[in-house]
């Protein structure tokens, strides 16, 4: 389980800046930037590269298959009568996310086959279902709550023998704020139904653990500053409760998410999670050998974009509470995408007349192979006037350099780089300007 932790990152290969690319690029830039375990978000479960996840393992990376519990962003994979399956909310929502109900056993059962066909056909080596809860944080003010379809109805009505909550008509003497006791036992119900088919997708019948015993588990969960009955409320809004969630799942590992009231803040402080505390003491207290990791978002407005110091602090503050891993959404989306300029880090050779320079991050083809400056330092055995070195070839974060006549020095040597830009126009949020590297930056070539 050890290969499973410390510090991750969350991808999704469906952005551009991972395409047109090798998938050995991707792997590269990644580990130059520290990562060895890799979240890889799959938004379609039969639409992952697999090459991908194969190169990542085969340099060494644990690759865990990201999931979503309560719903997607596209519905052309789903089977025809999915309409049926979605939740209804207090008001209709048009956001682009589809919701779907744990109340439908239809949705229920082609999720769990679709996650164990997943497991089978790609070789990763864990699965975790990200956002497994009910809309939404203030959701009985926006209207933004459910599900209140009637598949709840029948459910709450089997369980406890009695009618749903109200939650539009205050008159009523269902109605939640008139009938408390109704309403903790619908609070108490939605928890039961968020774990339940959790624990049905991993541990039931056919299920994950079934097809794939080798592989590694995560649940999630959600945390929010939002005052000292934090707990409560996401409990009451959403229906999440990390204890019971881990008490009935048993995960390998349990991730504490960011929620958005937080994460979208301009001013976060990277040592905000201390505030999480509540959410982990009795997960700390009861399963004491369980390795909890910590969620944050570094980029997905761009009011809110956290920079390379952010994360540095945010990954000391998680170490130092006690987190056994933490990783962002998303590798592409931090600030210092947009503010850095390439830097070569590593050179490897390719032969004696090519070598590879591999970046800190993508560099654009045509201004590396048009502008850029390579110049060999340090050579013993010729001038460095005698060396014409030029850019061949573009491949992400990877450069392919010839040296036509004679070739590369036989020995050690550095090389001097400058005038690479990145691409800017890939980013989620693009921009015309790029960050180019004007002062000359120095790799070291070993012989």
């Amino acid at each position: 389980m050890k290969h499973m932790l410390g510090p991750s990152i969350q991808i999704d290969p469906t952005f551009p800046y991972y395409k047109n690319r090798s998938e050995q690029s991707i792997a590269d830039e990644l580990a130059l930037a520290g990562y060895k375990v890799v979240h890889y978000f799959v938004t379609v479960e039969t639409q992952v590269n697999r090459k991908l996840v194969e190169r990542l393992k085969a340099n060494g990376f644990t690759v865990w298959a990201m999931v979503l519990g309560n719903g997607t962003y596209t519905t052309g994979h789903l089977p025809k009568d999915w309409p049926d399956w979605q939740m209804t909310l207090l008001k209709p929502v048009n956001d682009g996310y589809t919701r779907l109900s744990p109340f439908s056993h239809r949705y229920v059962a082609w999720k769990k086959q679709a996650l164990t066909e997943l497991i089978r056909a790609y070789p990763f080596d864990g699965i975790e279902i990200a956002e497994p809860y009910f809309p939404e944080w203030n959701g009985l003010s926006s209207g933004v709550y459910g599900d209140l379809r009637p598949y709840a109805r029948a459910a709450f009505k089997q369980r406890y023998g009695l009618e749903m909550p109200e939650f539009k008509y205050r008159s009523s003497p269902l109605y939640y704020k008139n009938n408390p006791g109704l309403y903790r036992h619908w609070i108490d119900f939605r928890i039961e139904a968020v774990n339940r088919y959790l624990n049905e997708w991993i541990n039931g019948k056919q299920g994950i653990r079934a097809a794939r015993p080798d592989i590694a588990v995560a649940t999630w969960s959600l945390a929010v500053d939002a005052g000292p009955d934090s707990v409560e409320k996401l409990q009451e809004f959403q229906g999440n409760d990390a204890f019971s969630m881990v008490s009935i799942v048993r995960p390998d590992v349990h991730f504490i998410q960011t929620h958005w009231p937080d994460w979208m803040r301009m001013r976060l402080q990277p040592d905000y999670i201390r505030r999480y505390e509540p959410f982990t003491a009795k997960l700390k207290a009861f399963h004491p050998g369980l390795p909890l990791g910590i969620q944050a978002d570094i980029g997905s407005l761009r009011s809110m974009r956290r920079g390379r110091r952010w994360l540095d602090a945010f990954a000391d503050t998680a170490a130092g509470l006690g987190y056994s891993t933490w990783t962002a959404y998303e590798y592409h989306l931090g600030l210092y995408m947009y503010d850095e300029a390439p830097v070569p880090l590593r050179a490897v050779r390719k032969g004696s007349e090519l070598l590879q320079l591999q970046f800190s991050k993508r560099v654009d083809p045509e201004s590396a192979l048009t502008q850029g400056k390579f110049r060999i330092n340090q050579a013993n055995d010729r001038t460095d006037a005698e060396y014409h070195v030029r850019a061949l070839e573009a491949d992400g974060s990877n450069l392919l350099l010839v040296c036509d006549s004679p070739g590369f020095p036989r020995g050690a040597f550095e090389l001097s780089v400058s005038q690479v830009q990145d691409t800017p126009e890939l980013y989620l949020f693009p921009s015309k300007h790029a960050n180019v590297l004007t002062k000359p930056q120095i790799v070291k070539v070993e012989g």
